[in-house]
């Protein structure tokens, strides 16, 4: 997935020591819980040595799992997964979001709406509790052993958006199609229900021509910009700044280290 996933180069991957690149495979879905033991193992390795290291990404979840842990939810009997897989089968993915957006219209905005995985797992902890995702993940803080900066990247929405466009571009010069082809025949694991995938598998099955595939890339792209956005405003610790703004985010974790 190293195009659709934006994975670094070979040029970037030499200028600075990278983790969790291609260290896992599609057909073994790591879990946010499985994340959050094995990045803290690593961020403790690292400390020894630095004193600043630089976690990034875009899953709000991944991110929230390491610097505030994962809350103790409630466990779901195997049959209403069970139930829900069926569900989706049957009735597709407008299904599972309608449905979510029922049980919970605050968090279904801001949830990846294309992943059926996440969908599932909202709706079923929903049905489970009784109660709504914003309360069941409103308990404590976990203790980290070292500070955090927290630093969100971002532009006019303009601009964002037309980024979003240039990028979707450029991937597909790279090679997207072929590369989304060859994963065509594992387009059902949980890790392929990505943005940049779906749609072209959709291409691919015969539902849509190429044309309508790339623009629903570009579409899906900025809704899930916005969705990122919104996850990342819920935190007023975040530091909102441009992607130029580099001399501001290194004066950043200079005063850190000051204090």
């Amino acid at each position: 997935m190293s195009i659709g996933t934006a994975k670094p180069n070979e040029k970037e991957l030499s200028q600075a020591e990278h983790y969790f690149i291609g260290s896992h495979s599609i057909v073994s879905p790591i879990s946010a819980g499985e994340y959050e033991r094995i990045a803290l193992k690593k961020i403790e390795e690292l400390h020894q040595e630095h004193k600043v290291i630089i976690l990034t990404g875009g899953s709000g979840l991944f991110i929230d799992a390491v610097c505030k842990g994962l809350d103790d939810l409630p466990k779901v009997a195997p049959k209403i997964r069970a139930e829900l897989q069926i569900e989706f089968e049957e009735n597709g993915l407008l299904y599972l979001q309608e449905k979510l957006k029922k049980l919970d219209p605050e968090y279904f905005l801001i949830c990846d709406q294309l992943n059926p995985h996440r969908l599932i797992r909202a709706i079923e902890l929903c049905q489970t509790s009784g109660k709504k995702m914003a309360e069941l993940r409103n308990q404590k803080t976990a203790v980290r052993p070292f500070d955090i900066i927290y630093i969100a990247l971002n532009s006019e929405r303009k601009e964002l958006y037309k980024r979003i466009n240039q990028r979707v571009h450029h991937m597909l010069k790279l090679g997207l199609e072929s590369e989304a082809r060859s994963l065509f025949p594992k387009k059902d694991l949980v890790a392929l229900n990505t943005v940049g995938y779906s749609e072209l598998f959709s291409y691919f099955s015969g539902e849509i021509n190429i044309s309508e595939a790339v623009e629903l890339i570009k579409r899906n792209s900025r809704r899930y910009a916005k969705r990122q956005i919104t996850w990342f405003k819920r935190n007023p610790e975040y530091n909102w700044l441009h992607p130029n703004e580099i001399d501001k985010i290194i004066s950043l974790s200079e005063k850190k280290m000051d204090e």
